[in-house]
């Protein structure tokens, strides 16, 4: 009897073991399928509105508004502290230094006086036969000489005096008393606040598309969660060369948040698709998606209409109810047994 219930022991141990290593190697498979099917994230299609746009970059400027420079070099003496006022034309901005230019003039003022004393002195001795009529003329030519001088000099002293261009508002100002400034210089921005619009460069490439008129979508750093909106105005016939770009302005409401020489991104608005059947983006490559069909992916080739950065129009070779796998691991094939993560 001892000997029967040490057998009996023995088998239920055996029986344990068994069971575990049963349970361990049941373990070890469910594993290593769980890591042999690879895990994908799926997402249905969805129908909306398919945008395509073309994108550019730009700055907020006035639409009128005029750059200030010196007509000369020379050193500022007067600097108006007008930033922000509302200024009439001619407006006097700022003065540069003109001293040695009135230095001149005072120099020139008193040779033409010489002058004018020796044509008169001429012009007495004339009329008693004692000089020849080609001296006085001399004299005479040699004061309208200086005169014409002193009108040329007195006219350049005014460029000394920096005036607005035109009436508006003074938007910024540069530059400080004391400083040397050239012709190539801005000191003012005048102009009027509003009306706006947006500079923008639009890739050659893309301009052909590109319509006055079309619905302009813009993003500011300063507004991150906005979307603003403007219209394309102009579109410049010739374009840049070098830059292989062409300037096209987009007009802003007036009541656009945004302020001028600000820089702002652009998408131009050139087809709409409404009720169009969308994927991500990440989800088409080449042409084709894959489907989820019985735990498997399917490859599947698709026509494709608007592309943007976040969807794709798909026009044929797919359902609204498919599942479509999102960017797609690499070395994924067709038939290959995958795990959705999700879906949305």
């Amino acid at each position: 009897m001892h000997r029967l219930g040490g057998e009996t022991g023995l088998s239920r141990r055996l029986v344990i073991v068994t069971a575990l290593i049963l349970a361990i190697a049941a373990a070890a498979a469910a594993m290593y399928l769980h890591l042999a099917v690879p895990g994908v994230a799926v997402a249905r299609p969805v129908r909306g509105q398919a945008v395509e746009a073309i994108y550019a970059t730009g700055v907020v400027e006035p639409v009128i508004w005029a750059k200030v420079t010196p007509m000369l070099r020379g050193r500022i003496m007067e600097l108006c502290k007008c930033e922000g006022a509302t200024i009439g034309k001619g407006h006097v901005l700022a003065r540069l230094d003109d001293a040695e230019e009135r230095a001149r003039v005072a120099e020139l003022e008193a040779r033409a006086e010489f002058l004018e004393g020796d044509m008169r002195r001429y012009a007495r001795l004339l009329e008693g036969n004692h000089v020849s009529a080609q001296t006085y003329q001399r004299a005479a030519s040699a004061y309208a000489e200086i005169r014409a001088v002193i009108a040329a000099e007195r006219s350049r002293l005014n460029d000394f005096t920096i005036g607005a261009p035109i009436a508006g508002q003074v938007l910024r100002r540069d530059g400080e008393v004391g400083e040397i400034v050239d012709s190539d210089d801005v000191l003012f921005w005048v102009g009027e606040p509003k009306p706006l619009w947006i500079i923008a460069e639009v890739d050659e490439e893309d301009i052909a598309r590109v319509r006055v008129g079309q619905r302009a979508l813009i993003k500011a750093d300063a507004f991150p969660e906005r979307v603003l909106e403007g219209t394309v105005e102009t579109i410049t016939p010739k374009g840049d060369p070098i830059n292989k770009s062409f300037r096209v302005r987009i007009a802003l409401p007036d009541d656009t948040p945004l302020l001028i020489g600000m820089t702002t991104e652009i998408n131009i608005v050139v087809a709409v698709v409404e009720d169009a059947l969308l994927v991500p983006a990440d989800a088409v490559k080449d042409g084709r998606v894959f489907v989820i069909d019985d735990g498997r992916a399917r490859e599947r080739q698709v026509r494709t209409g608007i592309v943007s950065p976040a969807a794709v129009q798909i026009i044929d070779g797919l359902a609204a109810g498919e599942q479509v796998i999102e960017g797609p691991p690499a070395g994924l094939s067709d038939g290959q047994r995958v795990r959705p993560r999700r879906a949305r």
